[in-house]
């Protein structure tokens, strides 16, 4: 028997023993190293998403780990592989699918919403949704794979162009990611977030960072930019003042990207959009050129994992994990180890790492 953490209720977490389903054909069953806590897999937590999600459920999207056994009808895997999943399965029949946008496709099975994901021991999923990673990529930071990819499709939905300026309202995880995407674009990049400890970490990366409560931002990005404005703005906040921010910031024809979830409507100033021709655009998972790119980024240092990881934590311990992650900007991102034995219930710092953690 494995272990496998399953959403009960609103705020209610489960730890217990799963069966292992062996792989039918075209399937592979995978031990899951380490798997990426995301704000979706919050929104679940808080009971947002009980219309969708059917409890008991097994979470998770964000995961490394390696090929265990091999199902018929497989080929080019077998047993050790390190990979990663792009965790979407579409029905390639509806309107979106026939256009070729199978990642937004109308019944579309987001793996670890929808389906089971990876927060268990073995995990058996069809080997189209697998991609190889690199020998030398360590586990644990191969684990920010799916983010970046996310972060891959919102630079590309933008048209991000070298020497653009580029702001992203909201500095978690997300938010880092399009940055630190869109800075190797090219463009010049300013991040605007509230938390103090967000900040530091976006200097420390390279970039600049702007606290919206103490500065007056469509102010500082006229002075930035000669008056003229920014050519792209990322909305990644969640917020109806993060909305404000990345409209008023735009220049002439800039474009607006909406990253964050808002579950309910927001008030837009609809008269800028007219008075100077603005352009938003929704950007919503990846497709596998964005996770291809995203697992080349991870691999070669573009792409600062270790950095963003804030720290690892047993399986056993995801209810904590989870608790901690609500308290938003001392953290960014929180990594389930799924094959750690619990000791003494004490966190370790995130293993394979060349500079100190990000919390």
């Amino acid at each position: 028997m494995t272990l496998a953490v399953r959403y009960l209720a609103a705020r209610t977490l489960g730890t217990a023993p799963a069966e292992a389903p062996e792989p039918g054909p075209g399937e592979v069953q995978l031990a899951p190293a380490f798997v990426g806590i995301c704000g979706t897999d919050l929104h679940i937590f808080h009971g947002d998403m009980d219309a969708r999600v059917l409890a008991p459920a097994v979470l998770g999207h964000e995961m490394s780990g390696r090929v265990v056994r091999v199902g018929p009808e497989v080929e080019g895997w077998r047993p050790g592989d390190a990979v990663t999943v792009m965790p979407l399965r579409w029905d390639d029949t509806c309107p979106a699918c026939r256009a070729g946008h199978q990642h937004i496709c109308h019944h579309l099975d987001f793996v670890g919403i929808d389906s089971p994901g990876a927060m268990q021991q073995r995990w058996t999923v069809p080997a189209a949704l697998l991609l190889r990673l690199p020998d030398s990529l360590p586990l644990d930071r191969a684990a920010l794979v799916e983010p970046t990819a996310v972060a891959v499709h919102d630079v590309g939905r933008a048209g991000v162009r070298a020497g653009e300026k580029v702001v992203v309202v909201g500095g978690g995880p997300v938010g880092m990611l399009i940055a630190l995407v869109a800075r190797d674009a090219g463009a010049e990049v300013r991040v605007v977030e509230l938390s103090a400890h967000r900040r530091l970490l976006a200097e420390e990366l390279g970039l600049t960072a702007w606290n919206p409560a103490e500065h007056d931002v469509p102010a500082l990005v006229r002075e930035w930019t000669g008056d003229a404005g920014a050519d792209v703005a990322f909305e990644v906040s969640g917020a109806a003042g993060g909305v404000d921010t990345a409209v008023d910031v735009l220049a002439a024809r800039g474009r607006l990207c909406l990253v964050a979830i808002h579950p309910r409507p927001r008030e837009v100033n609809l008269h800028r959009f007219f008075w100077r021709e603005l352009t938003l655009v929704g950007a919503r998972l990846y497709d596998r050129a964005d996770f291809e790119k995203a697992v080349t980024l991870v691999a070669d240092g573009t792409i600062p994992a270790e950095r963003l990881i804030s720290k690892v934590v047993p399986l056993t311990q995801a209810a904590a994990a989870f608790e901690a992650l609500e308290g938003g900007g001392d953290v960014m991102k929180i990594l389930l180890d799924c094959a750690a034995e619990p000791t003494d219930g004490a966190d370790r710092a995130p293993a394979d790492h060349t500079q100190g953690d990000a919390a």
